[in-house]
């Protein structure tokens, strides 16, 4: 990219970051949002799918048909269940994609371990953020600083920490690059209703009450009616049910 737009924030394109700023990608569709990024920032972009939600293999689907060469990530905390490593599996051969598998420094998670438990998360929010800022928000700045744009399956209706959601920002906490949240307008229902048109593989825990999968120690099975984020962390309060990818802790309580 050719130009600086602001101070304290990667090079942008001046052209790409008036447009982001002005909100004017809020009346695109998610195929058009999807499109406009890859246009401009392919091969450095890349679609960060936790393989625990349908969310994110929406958002696959669609930018492997705008372009089969789309590049898609997943951090391996090391504590994911096995329902997620099959799809991954089923993932890769459908598409015949690569996935990219990002990893925690190992030398890091073995600290923490020894210094405060194998299940310190549950212990307290301070410990539950240092294990995703461990095995997650590490691993995901370090891969982070070599593209240019990522993508999300963020909505604003998936809780409190989500109703602001913008399709496009720029994501000062990695570096100044641009985050794409295509379907942040979308409901629950156009999530699945596209999932069933197209049979797009997901998580088989979704249909055993776990509207999204993380951690293992850290999902369950939701009732009914109940806040689709409320299977996540649940022994915490709304207001810090996120790990820091998305939220910081300065503003969220998450942890980054």
């Amino acid at each position: 990219m050719s130009a600086s737009a602001s101070s304290g924030i990667k090079a942008i394109h001046h052209e790409i970051f008036e447009f982001i700023t002005s909100g004017a990608g809020e009346a695109l569709s998610a195929h058009e949002i999807l499109t406009w990024g890859i246009k401009n920032f392919a091969p450095k972009i890349a679609l960060s799918c936790s393989f625990g939600a349908p969310e994110g293999l929406v958002l696959l689907d669609l930018m492997h048909r705008i372009d089969p060469r789309s590049r898609v990530f997943v951090l391996d905390t090391g504590r994911l269940p096995q329902a997620t490593y099959d799809l991954i599996d089923r993932v890769r051969e459908r598409y015949d994609k690569p996935i990219e598998i990002v990893f925690p420094r190992a030398e890091d998670v073995e600290a923490m371990v020894r210094s405060r438990g194998v299940n310190l998360f549950y212990e307290s929010v301070e410990n539950r953020q240092l294990c995703c800022r461990i095995r997650k928000v590490e691993p995901l700045r370090r891969y982070l600083a070599g593209l240019d744009a990522w993508v999300a399956g963020l909505r604003r209706d998936q809780g409190v920490t989500r109703g602001e959601t913008p399709k496009l920002e720029i994501d000062a906490g990695n570096g100044g690059i641009v985050k794409l949240n295509p379907i942040a307008d979308w409901t629950h229902d156009d999530v699945m209703v596209y999932v069933r048109a197209n049979d797009i593989p997901t998580n088989r825990l979704n249909a055993q009450g776990y509207p999204s999968v993380g951690c293992d120690p850290c999902s369950r099975a939701i009732a009914a009616g109940e806040d689709p984020r409320s299977g996540r962390w649940w022994w915490e309060n709304p207001e810090t049910r996120e790990c820091g990818i998305h939220a910081g802790e300065e503003d969220q309580g998450s942890g980054i």
